[in-house]
């Protein structure tokens, strides 16, 4: 992942420090069990935890060596604890240590990003009451519609986010599995009862069954949750870009001072943000298909897997990590115009109550398809000429044979379609609960 884009809290999870301290401590916690079964003496467990320390350069300088990552850490931590070391890494396989290890570190990763998931929630829940009566169009094919709220839109957001908070936890569920099961999954050389023991002190379950490796289709099913996820906030993204350009206007990332939009244009403001996320959900989307492509490994295991998962699991994690933060910040400062959201809702020039119209004609007697050849007569002479429907329509004689005048006018009464907002509020934040 590139620096720029690199979150700390984050990287610090995937950096070496953290990756061999977990190794350190499954090598540690396999001797306990050892010990508590009398199969290695105590007093060695003792003096190898006194001792037991690794130099990340060290590791390095021995791997260029041995060309082995596993044994460049155990000849490192070796050398601190001498003879004792004899004890480390007894019945395991190389892959006991990285599997079980990646899997604490992902779920490291999936606890920050649920935790920022939630804050994105919370965002949208506080945008949804503060703009649950901002009345706007709807838009379907990018074509006025009928009327909903902004708040509404929030709302429909942060609906999404709490599947999102659900499937982040779904997948720290999934991928929160270890394995000390020997070369080839069988437990010839180590027992059963020191897999379960290493696995419960790290918070983890045992892989019910494994080969040489933790089975890589939970692996493809996380990376694929974080795809989902950020295919959320690319949707979320594309909709702020568009009611952002210039001919609709109803929204705008927010602009600092001296901020600059355009080397060639000084009056450009551009949704750099949301154009931002929008291109990192597609580098979310093409590591869930590098995770899918794991799958598939020769036997009991090859290690075609490895060197994809040393990319994709800290760029998508970090690169997950920063998209939603940016997009919280992105939506605390959002500005938003109720004005030109009105402005935009007339251009049309009273359209949008087409179909009250036409539901009140049929009501009358009229067949749906008569009521709508009526309205639909008038309605194409409002979008053509720029005239107002409802006076088209008063002076159709068929509309008036049917309709009174205080019926007629009442069908335009904006009120009508926003009556179902509370309603769906109710179901999104009470039903629900108001958290993620």
């Amino acid at each position: 992942m590139i620096e720029r884009y690199t979150r700390p809290e984050m990287a610090k999870i995937w950096e070496a420090e953290n990756r061999f301290r977990i190794w350190l401590d499954i090598e540690i916690l396999a001797m306990e069990a050892m010990v508590d079964k009398g199969w290695i003496p105590a007093d060695a467990l003792a003096r190898v935890r006194k001792r037991a320390r690794f130099d990340v350069a060290r590791i390095d300088e021995i791997e260029k060596k041995v060309k082995h990552d596993v044994i460049a850490f155990l000849t490192s931590v070796s050398e601190h604890i001498g003879d004792d070391s004899r004890f480390l890494h007894v019945g395991m396989t190389s892959s006991d240590v990285l599997d079980t290890s990646f899997a604490v570190q992902m779920r490291q990763a999936l606890t920050r990003l649920i935790r920022e998931a939630q804050g994105v929630f919370e965002v949208l829940r506080k945008k949804a009451f503060e703009h649950k009566d901002t009345v706007m169009i709807g838009r379907t094919h990018g074509i006025h519609a009928e009327p909903i709220t902004f708040g509404l839109k929030m709302a429909l957001w942060a609906d999404e986010m709490r599947r999102n908070v659900v499937r982040l936890r779904r997948a720290r569920d999934v991928i929160s599995v270890g394995k000390l099961s020997g070369a080839v999954g069988t437990f010839s050389s180590i027992d059963p009862f020191v897999e379960e023991y290493v696995c419960r002190k790290l918070g983890l379950s045992p892989a019910p069954a494994s080969t040489q490796i933790v089975q890589r289709d939970r692996h493809a099913e996380v990376f694929s949750t974080l795809a989902i996820v950020g295919s959320s906030l690319d949707k979320f993204a594309v909709e702020i870009r568009h009611l952002q350009r210039t001919e609709v206007l109803e929204v705008e990332e927010f602009f600092s001072k001296g901020q600059k939009g355009s080397s060639a244009m000084p009056h450009k403001r551009n949704p750099v943000l949301s154009e931002n996320i929008s291109g990192l959900s597609r580098l979310l989307r093409g590591y869930a298909v590098t995770a899918m492509e794991n799958v598939a490994l020769w036997h009991e295991r090859d290690i075609s897997h490895s060197s994809a998962e040393r990319v994709i699991a800290p760029d998508a994690t970090i690169v997950l990590d920063f998209a939603l933060a940016r997009f919280r910040g992105l939506m605390e400062n959002l500005l938003v115009y109720p004005e030109r959201m009105k402005k935009n809702l007339e251009r049309t020039h009273g359209l949008i109550y087409s179909q009250r119209v036409l539901l009140a004609l049929a009501a009358k007697g009229l067949s749906r398809e008569k009521a709508y050849e009526v309205v639909q007569r008038s309605a194409m002479e409002a979008w053509r000429g720029g005239k107002d429907l409802s006076s088209l329509l008063w002076k159709d004689r068929e509309v008036r044979a049917l309709l009174a005048r205080d019926e007629f006018d009442e069908l335009f009464d904006i009120r009508y379609y926003l009556k179902g907002i509370d309603a769906i509020f109710d179901r999104v934040f009470v039903r629900k609960g108001g958290s993620a």
